[in-house]
């Protein structure tokens, strides 16, 4: 019963990973941008819900219908006036860019927030679970979590086969130059794009302060575990990133069943093996469209 234990509670772990990455693969699927600057910016969205609940005297989960739309802006703003300059230049200015863009949120977090810890209080959620059998139980803000990321994942994919904005992103990401001919501004829909990714991830780096303290350098391991999600489900597929999450979610409470020392490196160990076997990822298609 522990080992079924290990691996429900892994799959609600899959659900926060696979909230930090549908940015980064959104992004990637729709212009072939890696943001070394994503855990960060979840980081950011998670320092900028302390501060609104500090303000409103509000909740962190209440702060998301602050924090969404700040993240919102600051990633079209971002894209617009910074990022978007660096994509014709090949794979390596945006990589340069993105990873001065990291270094800098962490500098000012450290400067603004300190180098202390800080948490989000969600109150009696935190610890409220739902029992299942008399020896496995789930706690009710993982299993938020998980629906979460499913909701998400369910309005992206409604948002990219079903609206004129999810064409123009499947347009751009087909061929950014024939996009442009037909009259689509590739550069305002990349605009939206990183949007809608720090939207995602704002939302990921809250439920992340909830469940567990975060400081100012913890945005590049956050990025490891988001970057493990989406390679394990394959570069640019929203399914593949929450099939992903919950693979990584799976090994990690595996492996901390064994010994909490092989928690994280069980992770690593089943990212390495797909590289291995299948360096696209699980659910990746070869030559054809992510989205």
């Amino acid at each position: 019963m522990e080992w079924a234990n290990a691996v429900i509670q892994g799959v609600l772990l899959g659900g926060l990973y696979a909230l930090l990455a549908t940015g980064l693969s959104l992004i990637f699927g729709v212009m072939r941008l890696v943001n070394l600057a994503h855990g960060d910016l979840g980081m950011l969205a998670a320092y900028v819900s302390v501060v609104i609940v500090s303000v409103a005297g509000i909740g962190p989960l209440e702060s998301l219908v602050v924090v969404v739309p700040v993240m919102m802006v600051l990633g079209y703003v971002l894209q617009r006036s910074l990022l978007n300059f660096t994509l014709t230049g090949g794979v390596l200015p945006p990589l340069l860019v993105t990873f001065g863009l990291s270094v800098i949120i962490q500098n000012a977090q450290l400067t603004i927030f300190s180098a202390d810890s800080q948490g989000l209080d969600a109150g009696p959620i935190e610890i409220a679970s739902l029992p299942i059998t008399d020896q496995i139980t789930v706690g009710w803000l993982p299993l938020l979590t998980l629906v979460v990321a499913v909701a998400i994942l369910i309005g992206l994919q409604l948002l990219i086969s079903r609206t004129r904005l999810g064409r123009a992103l499947r347009a751009t990401s087909d061929d950014g130059e024939a996009a442009r001919i037909v009259g689509i501004d590739s550069r305002h829909i990349y605009g939206i794009a990183m949007a809608i990714a720090l939207g995602t991830v704002a939302i990921g780096g809250v439920f992340l302060g909830i469940r567990t303290t975060f400081g100012p350098g913890d945005g590049p391991a956050r990025l490891i575990f988001a970057f493990e999600a989406v390679i394990i489900g394959g570069l640019g597929s929203l399914w593949g990133t929450l099939v992903g999450g919950v693979i990584l979610g799976v090994a990690q409470t595996v492996g901390g069943q064994i010994s909490p020392a092989y928690q994280v490196l069980a992770g690593h160990l089943v990212f390495l093996a797909v590289l291995l076997f299948r360096p696209t990822g699980l659910f990746s298609r070869r030559g054809a469209r992510q989205l």
